[in-house]
């Protein structure tokens, strides 16, 4: 077991003098990775799979958090970006692939009528934020999932050191498919918020028109709607979710896979709003590095050329179904469960007697990466999973799903286990 990871292990400890956690991304550090039994560092990919710093093969269920789309090392991204490398990546004034993707993005995009770019979600979900600050004249905010890293949302969560306390008050929470949670917010502060945002979808699917009855609530109380399509652009519909659901946002914002990989994101909205982003200051010397932008093109030209969303749902689907069929076969719905959309479902696992889910997902992560299954509970669908991928996937869970049984059901746990188990650090769905 120790020699699987020793390079990865080797690697953490060095990075761990430099870099905090030993990584740039808080959901790839080893917070979420139990020591030991985890690969940490990655040399390559190519399609649906990737290689650790120790030769192990693993078929990628993560997709760099949902950042891949098409699959590792596309070929029609890698060309466009080599293309424009020779060109160049970054000038003293914007290179006409701004204007390209700007119009790609309106075209696909039903709210979208203007478009400005940022490199991560944070940029952009930040920008909404303040741009609709200035738009209503409002100071507050309700949100609902996961935003990103900076003050005006974070303050909200458990991990809010460093936020000062007049900004996590401006801040207030919701529950998903729970509208009276929305409206006691208007109610405890009327007039006074100015936008509520959201991720469309995350777990669970909206119930009994959710969506189209937070738009509703949010214009009657003169707040705009912000839908977070992070995850779920160019993912659940070349039109985000917003198309995939029928309900169209005052503002959106894009990142992830909307260029296979590259760092790109971005918001958009009505231009009636939007324009107003000539006033606030909205303004990155990397908004229009060139790279990004190819791949961005690239890989939204191939979504209107191939079947790749369709391909994705019908892949997705048949994980759900089949992991569905697994629990239902070692009768472990006591345990976890499985939810989601088809491109982006959760394996949920459950507090069980004296083991906590944390637990019991440390045992269920030790045994499948072991096995060549790279996953942190979710999987990610990429248009490069075919169904081998799959057919893999089934069978290390038609091995691990057991084993997960028999050790909380015999409160044999401590006894599987090759690692000290995860601890919960921050909840955000």
């Amino acid at each position: 077991m120790i020699e699987r990871y020793q390079c990865s292990e080797k690697m953490l400890e060095r990075a761990l003098k430099t870099i905090p956690l030993g990584s740039q991304t808080f959901s790839k550090s080893k917070t979420q990775y139990p020591f030991g039994v985890s690969p940490y560092f990655l040399q390559k990919g190519l399609r649906s799979h990737v290689w650790d710093v120790d030769g192990n093969e693993y078929i990628d269920f993560i997709n760099s958090l949902a950042a891949i789309t098409l699959g590792y090392n596309d070929p029609d991204v890698t060309e466009a970006v080599r293309d424009q490398l020779n060109e160049g990546v970054i000038f003293s004034l914007p290179h006409p692939i701004e204007v390209d993707v700007s119009e790609k993005i309106v075209n696909m995009v039903p709210c979208a009528e203007m478009v400005r770019f940022g490199k991560n979600g944070s940029d952009v979900t930040s920008g909404a934020i303040r741009l609709a600050r200035a738009y209503t004249k409002r100071d507050r905010v309700a949100v609902c999932g996961y935003h990103g890293w900076q003050d005006w949302y974070i303050g909200s969560t458990s991990r809010n050191k460093g936020v000062p306390k007049s900004i996590q008050d401006l801040t207030s929470s919701f529950i998903y498919n729970d509208i009276n949670s929305l409206k006691k917010i208007f109610q405890v502060w009327p007039n006074q918020v100015a936008a509520v945002i959201l991720e469309p979808m995350n777990i669970n699917e909206p119930k009994n028109g959710f969506l189209e009855e937070v738009k509703e609530l949010a214009h009657k109380n003169g707040a705009l709607l912000i839908f977070d399509e992070t995850v779920t652009g160019f993912r659940y519909a070349n039109g985000g979710a917003q198309e995939y659901f029928g309900v169209t946002p005052d503002l959106a914002t894009f990142g992830k896979g909307m260029a296979n990989g590259y760092p790109l994101s971005a918001m958009v909205g009505r231009e009636n709003i939007m324009t107003l982003m000539e006033e606030i200051f909205f303004s990155f010397t990397f908004g229009g590095e060139a790279l990004s932008l190819a791949a961005s093109l690239a890989t939204m030209e191939k979504l209107q050329r191939q079947p790749i969303l369709e391909t994705i749902k019908v892949q997705g689907q048949k994980v759900l179904e089949g992991v569905q069929k697994l629990i239902e076969k070692y009768e472990m719905d006591h345990i976890l469960s499985i939810t989601g959309h088809p491109s982006w479902s959760f394996l949920l696992f459950k507090d069980v007697g004296k083991y906590n889910q944390y637990e019991i997902k440390t045992l269920f992560l030790q045994e499948v990466f072991k096995r060549g299954i790279l996953t942190i509970g979710t999987h990610n669908i990429s248009y490069s999973h075919s169904d081998n991928d799959l057919q893999k996937l089934f069978t290390v869970y038609d091995e691990v799903f057991p084993i997960i049984k028999d050790a909380v059901d015999k409160k044999e746990l401590k006894k599987y286990l090759r690692c000290t188990p995860l601890s919960p650090v921050f909840k955000i769905r």
